[in-house]
């Protein structure tokens, strides 16, 4: 564990943003805070500098994700048929398979130092599912995990046909996270037509939106996320909203 705990983390809402863009912009703290990760430990104990965290949320424009161990035949559109939607693609570094990010999906991405907190991925990941689990029970929403997948679903319980409403994918160095959680608020749902979402072909997928048939503040479900990551993680929020 590191010698000084910095449970302070940055909270950065950043609207609308290119998904490049912000993978750029993630790639760049994730990689400073790698960075004085591995100076601090050459370093005496007196003269190291805690490391930052990071919580950013925005909306990205359409787009589908491959992770690393997806499949690309889940992508059911061809390059003219992506161009004539003007949804662009890419491969990237997280875990997981193909999922879809649009307008009206609350997009996460906690970039931190899990010395600051606890050094267990199982428990990053499930406290991620919790703190959505929980934004969506203040809607009347009863969501919760399916064994052996990852993300929150409606019908976990049988009371339904499963079907999954906030999608995770995440990845570690060092202890340090990146990449994270998209919770479908009021997106767009005929854009996961076009792929098999997370590469599950018998599941579908919702959003708050349909299930509560009725128009969701985004402001409000991203004010009660933030509020239940910070409890869930014992974090100290602090808004800012730079961003260079």
């Amino acid at each position: 564990m590191e010698l000084h705990q910095n449970k302070r983390v940055y909270f950065r809402d950043l609207g609308l943003l290119d998904y490049k863009e912000a993978w750029d912009y993630q790639e760049k703290i994730f990689s400073e805070i790698v960075d004085r990760k591995v100076n601090n430990r050459k370093l005496e104990p007196e003269k190291q500098t805690p490391t930052d965290n990071y919580l950013i949320f925005c909306q990205h424009p359409h787009v589908y994700t491959l992770g690393k161990s997806g499949k690309e035949d889940h992508l059911l559109l061809d390059d003219h048929a992506r161009d004539e939607k003007k949804v662009a693609y890419y491969r990237i570094n997280r875990g997981g398979d193909i999922t879809y990010h649009g307008p009206g999906q609350l997009v996460g991405y906690p970039i931190l130092d899990l010395d600051h907190f606890f050094t267990d991925i199982h428990r990053y990941i499930r406290t991620l599912e919790e703190a959505v689990i929980r934004v969506l029970a203040g809607y009347g929403l009863n969501a919760g995990r399916i064994e052996g997948l990852t993300g929150v679903w409606l019908g976990h319980d049988g009371s339904g046909p499963p079907r999954k409403i906030c999608a995770i994918g995440v990845k570690t160095s060092r202890w340090v996270t990146m990449h994270g959680f998209a919770l479908n608020v009021s997106p767009d749902l005929a854009y996961f037509g076009h792929i098999i979402p997370c590469g599950i072909s018998d599941k579908a997928v919702t959003s708050m939106q349909l299930e509560l048939a009725g128009k969701i503040d985004m402001q409000e479900v991203s004010d009660s996320l933030a509020s239940h990551l910070a409890g869930l993680f014992g974090m100290e929020l602090v808004t800012d909203n730079i961003y260079s």
